[in-house]
């Protein structure tokens, strides 16, 4: 039997075996810290991190009792969507943004929807500010007390994309050749032209910001030394980024309803 026969054999014996099942647990928890703090970075510090931890043992253990070594799905990348799934729920449930945070997410999201299809390109900075009748440092005040709204889709549970969280559409596609995509699990695979062209309708500097944490999955503190800028701008501009894109992917959805 061959090396990936023996690891496909010890998940199939996790089903029988409390033993096995504990030690591949144990193994794995390192992954939960990982998506766990990556999540953490994007959200206000009143969500304790302890609770994201508790949600993604949870996904942990799904993820083992449910992996299906059939499918030939890399059991880290099917592991790692079912941690993340298992926190984004708790965080839903919790229901940790303020309506108001939510409006103004939602008005940020118009603005740039609105100024992209007038001007046919993205909105600048000092663009969306004057549309919005607010100067810079107010619109990055914005930026950033919105920041972590856009990991989940509260307000758009009726739509194609209200239980897809960005993040999910943007590892989606860098996960090409690692197994099933996660898109296809969720039935919308016809998602990824349409997710790719936004992407890559981003302002170049973005879609860097993009590129480097979901594909090269570093930290913004990393990007910001990477490119010069400190770790606010670059979690300023990757606000920015999935605000334009949802905005784009909602009209998208909008025009196939």
């Amino acid at each position: 039997m061959t090396a990936q026969g023996d690891t496909d054999q010890r998940y199939i014996q996790a089903r029988q075996d409390p033993a096995v099942r504990e030690a591949i647990i144990l193994e794995h928890t390192p992954l939960i810290r990982y998506v766990a703090g990556r999540i953490a970075m994007r959200l206000p510090g009143h969500v304790a991190l302890d609770d994201l931890w508790s949600a993604g043992v949870l996904g942990l253990i799904d993820a083992v009792d449910k992996f299906d070594p059939a499918k030939q799905v890399q059991f880290k990348t099917y592991a790692e969507f079912r941690i993340r799934g298992a926190i984004l729920d708790e965080l839903r449930a919790m229901d940790w943004v303020p309506r108001s945070v939510r409006r103004k997410s939602s008005s940020l999201e118009e603005v740039y929807n609105k100024l992209q299809n007038q001007l046919g390109r993205p909105a600048e900075d000092e663009e969306v500010a004057r549309e919005l009748g607010v100067d810079l440092q107010e619109l990055y005040r914005l930026l950033d007390e919105v920041r972590g709204v856009n990991l989940l889709s509260l307000d758009d549970q009726e739509s194609p994309l209200g239980k897809l969280d960005s993040e999910t559409v943007l590892k989606a596609l860098g996960k090409e050749g690692e197994g099933e995509d996660p898109l296809v699990l969720l039935g919308l695979a016809e998602l990824r032209q349409q997710v790719a062209h936004a992407i890559e309708g981003l302002p170049d500097k973005e879609k860097l910001v993009v590129s480097l944490y979901y594909y090269d999955e570093l930290t913004m503190r990393e990007i910001g030394e990477v490119l010069g800028y400190t770790e606010s701008r670059i979690s300023q501009m990757h606000t920015k980024a999935i605000l334009r894109l949802r905005a784009r992917l909602r009209d998208l959805a909008g025009a196939v309803t």
